[in-house]
């Protein structure tokens, strides 16, 4: 008991736990490109996951070699989801594969830890895009709409805010696209090693959740990683007979009885009897793939932010050409509008100011000449 109370938690309040953190990023961020990369036309969804968890387990095998006991490795397994499946796809050799096609709107999630500290990213893109004329209509509409919802929710994620004022500027946003937040989803805090911290974040919630679901103020050295998908339909999340192939270890104690149950998962036979064993027993919980309706359109970006005392710090997360997308509808609320023109960098737009103050000394200057070289170097640092 002692011992436990002895237990400092680890937080981005530490140089060391930042590093950590902005490698695990770094690396995600490095993978989520390679793999989109194998997103064509043709590309098995298997082939691609595999892909991407080998790549994981490679590039974080790299860092902190020397610490023989530091752990690091997959935090979350890659997943390819098209057009209406909204999340977790990853198929086993056994389970029926996808074949890419062309314009198929494809979600790639992903995750890597370096001791436990968590760094997780999703990103929405459409098969042969950027060979074409620009994507339109609903496709367009789903995805510009989780775009603007994600540029929000990172506005908005800083110390002192409520949780639910970003549930509410996710679905404002959604709806200016004609568009639904996935209801029910969570975006979680994360801890060492714990991908589900207690804080957490809903999107459209329904009226039991809203009742159920508790309110929390951001605070400062706590990392979140947020989530964001949004769908054309109704967005309410089913399952189908797509087997479940992603599981989350909780903190259940059990003596397992079946030896299947207590070894690696290598063997797809044996694991799948003690999967049964272990769910039954509440040892881990299933991340279920779920589908929106037939013809309907789901779009994912996810990011994993550090809520910095200066401000929020993005560490995963690929740009969109958004240049590539053409809806009819966009974004008219006020204040809406306002968040999403406000900076993403605070300590920047800070700094920024503090160097206008300087403008009216530049009089101490003693030639027009070095005048002009001292507002053209201060513009050009600024444009950098």
């Amino acid at each position: 008991m002692a011992d436990d109370k002895d237990v400092v938690e680890k937080t981005i309040s530490e140089d060391l736990v930042v590093t950590k953190y902005k490698m695990a990023g770094e690396i995600v961020n490095r993978v989520l490109k390679q793999v989109i990369d194998k997103c064509v036309a043709g590309a098995s969804v298997r082939e691609i996951c595999e892909f991407g968890d080998q790549l994981l387990t490679e590039e974080t095998s790299k860092v902190f070699k020397k610490e023989k006991d530091l752990r690091k490795g997959i935090a979350f397994p890659t997943c390819v989801s098209a057009n209406n499946c909204i999340c977790h796809f990853s198929p086993v050799p056994s389970e029926p594969d996808y074949s890419l096609k062309d314009e198929d709107v494809v979600k790639v999630d992903l995750g890597a830890h370096i001791d436990g500290f968590i760094a997780v990213v999703a990103h929405t893109i459409v098969i042969g895009a950027p060979s074409k004329n620009k994507v339109t209509g609903r496709k367009a509409d789903a995805i510009l709409a989780a775009h603007y919802a994600s540029q929000a929710a990172l506005r908005l994620l800083k110390p002192g805010n409520e949780t639910y004022a970003i549930t509410d500027a996710v679905q404002k946003v959604a709806e200016s696209f004609k568009c639904k937040p996935v209801e029910g989803m969570l975006s979680h805090q994360l801890k060492q090693f714990k991908i589900d911290g207690e804080k957490t974040i809903i999107q459209n919630p329904n009226d039991a959740q809203r009742k159920e679901h508790e309110k929390f103020e951001l605070d400062k050295h706590e990392v979140y990683a947020m989530d964001v998908l949004i769908s054309t339909g109704e967005g309410v999340g089913k399952e189908t007979d797509t087997r479940v192939s992603i599981y989350k270890k909780t903190d259940e104690l059990y003596q397992l009885k079946l030896k299947a149950s207590r070894i690696s998962f290598q063997d797809e036979t044996k694991a799948k009897m003690g999967v049964v064993e272990c769910v039954k027993n509440k040892l881990i919980e299933p991340f279920q793939v779920l589908y929106e309706k037939p013809g309907e359109i789901v779009a994912h970006f996810k990011f994993t932010v550090l809520l910095m005392p200066n401000g929020p710090h993005k560490i995963t997360g690929l740009p969109l050409e958004t240049e590539l997308y053409h809806s009819e509808y966009s974004v008219t609320d006020p204040e809406l509008k306002l968040i999403l023109n406000s900076s993403a960098n605070p300590k920047a737009a800070k700094k920024k100011k503090r160097s206008l103050k300087v403008l009216p000394n530049l009089n101490r200057w003693k030639s027009k000449l070095q005048l002009k070289k001292y507002v053209f170097g201060f513009s050009h640092s600024n444009i950098l």
